[in-house]
């Protein structure tokens, strides 16, 4: 891949969902998504990268199950009909992975809540209690040591892409650290070696990062390391040299008061 240039969008607020999942039946809205693909081809973007479509309670990054997709949002019929939608117009689907924290109904998190031995798979603070992501009460962290928690990103990313995915970004790969890549990423090319892998970094050396964790590319926000300030650089050998411009798509009534989405 030489040159890419991604729409991004977050699916949950795109489609005017609940705030919170509680109680809510599949409500089939990925088609509100499906509805601008020809919008994208106009735009030449090669591909939609996906804002978290996984089941959590909130905002998309309080993950509670990997395995499925959010109701607000559909199942996964919805999703197959979406990911047959953007093939059949030439566009990628990168899907966001939240693994470095999970939501507090994490089916894994309450059983160690409850004392179980999964308490390995997430990280303490040196008073006992449960490390929270940038100090957001209702996420978690995982602890990237864990094998489990390998295994478990593994399969996650290899059940997604089987499904039709085409690639991941990973959330807050800043926080994760690059050994844990290096683990997973040879697994999971193993069985999809032209998956495409860009990891959210918001410090540090890009390069390095790169070059440590195995990732195709990372997000570039910082200005001094290129000359555009939303971008993605790669330096693996595929990948000599690749730049991802983000489209931010504005609905109409986002439009008409004049802020994205």
């Amino acid at each position: 891949m030489q040159h890419a240039i991604w729409l991004h969008l977050h699916p949950l607020s795109f489609v005017g969902a609940e705030s919170d999942s509680a109680g809510v039946e599949p409500a089939h809205r990925f088609g509100r998504i499906v509805d601008w693909f020809d919008y994208a081809v106009g735009l030449r973007v090669s591909g939609i990268a996906l804002g978290p479509v996984f089941a959590s309670r909130t905002h998309g990054y309080d993950t509670t199950d990997h395995f499925r997709i959010d109701p607000r949002l559909g199942d996964d019929i919805d999703f197959q009909v979406l990911l047959a939608a953007t093939h059949d117009r030439d566009l990628r689907v990168l899907l966001d992975g939240v693994f470095n924290h999970v939501g507090r109904e994490f089916p894994t998190f309450v059983a160690a809540e409850a004392g179980g031995p999964q308490a390995a798979w997430f990280r303490r603070e040196q008073d006992g209690g449960w490390t929270r992501f940038d100090g957001h009460e209702m996420s978690v962290a995982l602890n990237h040591d864990e094998p489990a928690v390998a295994d478990h990103v593994v399969d996650v990313m290899g059940h997604w892409l089987a499904a039709g995915a085409d690639g991941w970004r990973l959330d807050a790969a800043y926080a994760v650290p690059p050994r844990f890549w290096a683990r997973v990423l040879p697994r999971v090319r193993q069985r999809f070696p032209d998956s495409y892998v860009a990891g959210e970094v918001i410090r540090g050396e890009y390069a390095e990062i790169v070059k440590a964790s195995g990732m195709d590319a990372v997000t570039q926000y910082d200005g001094r390391h290129g000359d555009t300030g939303i971008s993605v650089g790669g330096v693996r050998p595929r990948y000599t040299r690749w730049w991802a411009r983000v489209v931010q798509v504005m609905t109409p009534d986002c439009r008409r008061r004049g802020r994205p989405l």
